[in-house]
């Protein structure tokens, strides 16, 4: 018996060993999670990209945004005349709050009066809408200790003091911070493409497993003729999910949509083209079903993480937040959050939409050209 199960053995290790490329896969993945779980999934959330509107441009004001950005939840990137502008860059998702002073914030100050800050804050990701108001509150308020412990100094009172600076926060498109019309417009993307590439990933391999790749080799179809045969069919069930996943985000989950329904379908359309372009190039990259299976992973994991789709991408390391413009997934996700709980348009989704367009052209000329009317 132990001569039999050690020749079992020393044949599976032997075939494992020819596989070089399951092999290498199989080794590769436990270290890009690693990896990739250990550098960005961090739930702290600081440094927030924020505007100001210091309509008081005075050293009150001053004072008071050196407090805001020391505290190190944000880093004041711009500053704007109007609160058009900045409710603007919030839209675009360029900043996640607005600092915005009314030019009575000194005079209110040295009468002794409550000056009130207005505080905008993009509440379409609830833990950094949270993180946001949670800072800016604990800066409102040492700054006011400062200001009363400056007038006891100043005037040698000990009491009388009104609390003399407020914060008036409103947060956008989620008021309520509700973390599921966080996580559903985040879903519909992450779903669609997991579908996506499952079901073009085995496509060419089934095909060549199944002994019918001859076939298709034989006749006159070019390689991108094939490419897009095999995935519109595809794209076209992918699309009628987006219907129906939306339909029930809608009407079970009670997520306002408050964008343009033709909009999201045709940013939806070019998504699951990327996708499953994806899924192709997986297919005749992989010689077995396992490795497409294995790749696969590879690609899901990984896109689950940078995204954005859980985690906010600015407390990544630089690298990782770079690696993630490389992942379709991330684009998407700021259109289905910027159409359904923002309700803006292409002009400011234009910059999440040509990548994923050139995105969508490159892996599919790529996978054409992968795919030899020969087999190999």
């Amino acid at each position: 018996m132990r001569n039999r199960l050690w020749a079992i053995i020393r044949k599976e290790f032997t075939q494992m060993l020819r596989d070089r490329r399951t092999l290498l896969i199989i080794l590769t993945i436990p270290v890009v999670e690693l990896f990739t779980f250990a550098y960005a999934l961090n739930t702290q959330v600081d440094h927030l990209p924020a505007v100001v509107v210091d309509r008081a441009r005075s050293a009150d004001s001053r004072a008071f945004l050196q407090v805001i950005e020391n505290t190190g939840y944000f880093d004041l990137e711009l500053y704007v005349d109007s609160p058009q502008e900045a409710q603007r860059l919030i839209d675009s998702g360029r900043v996640r709050a607005a600092f915005i002073i009314p030019p009575t914030f000194s005079t209110t100050l040295s009468q002794g009066q409550e000056a009130t800050v207005q505080l905008l804050i993009d509440g379409s990701d609830p833990s950094v809408a949270q993180a946001a108001l949670f800072g800016a509150q604990a800066a409102a308020q040492a700054q006011a200790v400062r200001i009363i412990s400056t007038a006891v100094e100043k005037r040698g009172l000990t009491g009388g003091f009104s609390f003399p600076l407020s914060l008036l926060p409103r947060v956008l498109y989620n008021p309520d911070m509700e973390s599921l019309n966080f996580m559903v417009p985040g879903l519909v993307g992450m779903i669609l493409q997991t579908q996506a590439l499952m079901l073009t990933a085995m496509a060419i391999v089934r095909e060549r497993e199944l002994g019918t790749l001859e076939q298709l080799i034989v006749t006159p179809i070019k390689p991108l003729e094939l490419m897009l045969g095999k995935t519109l069919p595809y794209a076209a069930i992918a699309l009628a999910n987006v219907v129906a996943i939306l339909f029930l985000s809608i009407f079970w989950f009670q997520v306002e949509f408050r964008g343009s329904l033709l909009l999201f379908l045709a940013l939806s359309f070019l998504f699951l083209l990327s996708s499953l372009g994806i899924g192709m190039l997986i297919s005749t990259v992989s010689t077995t079903q396992m490795q497409a299976m294995q790749m696969m992973v590879l690609i899901l994991l990984p896109s689950i993480i940078l995204s954005g789709f859980m985690f906010p991408r600015e407390n990544m390391p630089q690298l990782l937040y770079n690696m993630g413009y490389l992942i379709p997934l991330t684009y998407f996700i700021k259109i289905t959050r910027g159409i359904i709980l923002k309700g803006i348009g292409l002009e400011f989704l234009w910059s999440q939409t040509w990548p994923l367009a050139i995105f969508g052209l490159a892996v599919f000329t790529v996978s054409a050209r992968r795919f030899h009317k020969k087999l190999e």
